[in-house]
């Protein structure tokens, strides 16, 4: 299988569909008491299209992702009594299951107990808390289902980065994976932003392997690349048909690093723009300031720019179809990769991707 997540800053008219099973709306939002947001005039509008869309392509399915990382202030709360928790599971599924007809849910809740925004709600009771309200939507969606004859998808967007808001950072403090695992569908394991603006130095988006050159804390470095995030999910008890690994369609960076190691693990004095593959292509690429490089350890590449100090983390069509090999080699239910739109004007990234997860020789 083959997801992209879908926050509407493209037309679904140029969603490419052909090459995906799954298309994951971002977002439905949480809301006050105790229910979800209901869709806005010009979600609604979207979601008439997506399902024109769906029509189009037999096969394809659509949910609604349900959070975000700025929108997970009321999920805590939501999740504290078996009361919030029905009524929340039973407005979610009437507003973006019954009434749309879409395929699914998958929350998103930018984290349990701690390392998501500042200021939202966080309890250590949200560990069994996110379990038993997936649990509560599981119940609601099988309601549905056993009136429809069908069955409804439930995933959850869970975190790898060893590096959050706060600092260290361990998805074992949030999630009892096995307990999640035994409830979803599937888990969609973001497998980036494992070094970011919290983390204490230059690293790489979202490297394949561990990299023995990197400084960090030997804990952080052991888990923190995509390889080793599988085998954390497996260890903590989930299956590997359970794991749709992530992709990033976008990379991010440093500036003010040092030159030595062309930018690569150094103190940097703030972090560089997110930025979608698109404009990496467009605009990076085509400056011979930016000089690309690539780690065989990671397996990864990355950009310097000596006039700016600059260290930028990126995935290209190379670490991709790494990364979709792994997919197979270690047969995982999937891949999915955040966000549509942000691929180049040739879906190089999307292209690499399923071609590899397809054994596709398509240019």
């Amino acid at each position: 299988m083959l997801a992209g997540y879908y926050d509407g800053e493209m037309p679904v008219s140029r969603i490419p569909a052909g090459r995906l099973t799954d298309i994951i709306y971002a977002f439905g939002e949480p809301g006050r008491d105790d229910v979800c947001h209901p869709p806005d005039a010009h979600q609604t509008v979207a979601f008439a299209q997506l399902r024109a869309l769906r029509a189009a392509h037999p096969g394809l399915r659509l949910l609604v992702s349900i959070g975000g990382w700025g929108g997970a202030p009321e999920f805590s709360d939501v999740a504290l009594t078996p009361k919030s928790r029905a009524a929340f599971a039973r407005s979610c599924v009437n507003l973006y299951v019954v009434r749309p007809d879409f395929d699914g849910i998958d929350i998103d809740w930018e984290f349990p107990v701690h390392g998501g925004v500042q200021g939202n709600p966080q309890r250590p009771a949200d560990k069994t808390d996110v379990s038993l309200l997936l649990e509560e939507l599981r119940r609601a969606l099988d309601a549905v289902g056993a009136q429809r004859h069908r069955h409804y998808e439930l995933t959850v967007a869970t975190p790898t980065g060893r590096w959050q808001t706060g600092g260290a950072y361990d998805p074992s403090d949030s999630y009892d994976l096995a307990r999640v695992a035994r409830t979803v569908d599937w888990l969609n394991v973001m497998t980036y932003d494992m070094n970011n603006s919290a983390s204490p130095m230059s690293g790489f988006n979202a490297p394949m392997r561990a990299d023995g050159a990197d400084p960090t804390p030997a804990l952080e470095r052991r888990w923190n690349c995509v390889a080793c995030a599988v085998d954390y999910y497996e260890m903590h008890g989930v299956p590997a048909g359970k794991i749709v690994l992530g992709m990033p369609f976008y990379g991010l960076g440093y500036i003010g690093v040092s030159a030595r190691n062309a930018g690569r693990y150094s103190r940097f004095r703030q972090p560089f723009p997110e930025t979608p593959y698109a404009a990496v292509v467009s605009t990076f690429l085509t400056n011979p300031q930016w000089q690309r490089h690539w780690s065989a350890s990671a397996q990864a590449p990355w950009l310097y720019n000596a006039k700016t100090h600059t260290f930028f983390s990126y995935d290209d069509q190379r670490s991709m179809a790494i990364k979709a090999a792994f997919v197979k080699s270690r047969h995982l239910r999937g891949a999915m990769f955040w966000v549509l739109g942000e691929d180049d004007k040739d879906n190089s990234l999307l292209r690499a991707l399923s071609n590899a997860l397809t054994n596709s020789q398509e240019l």
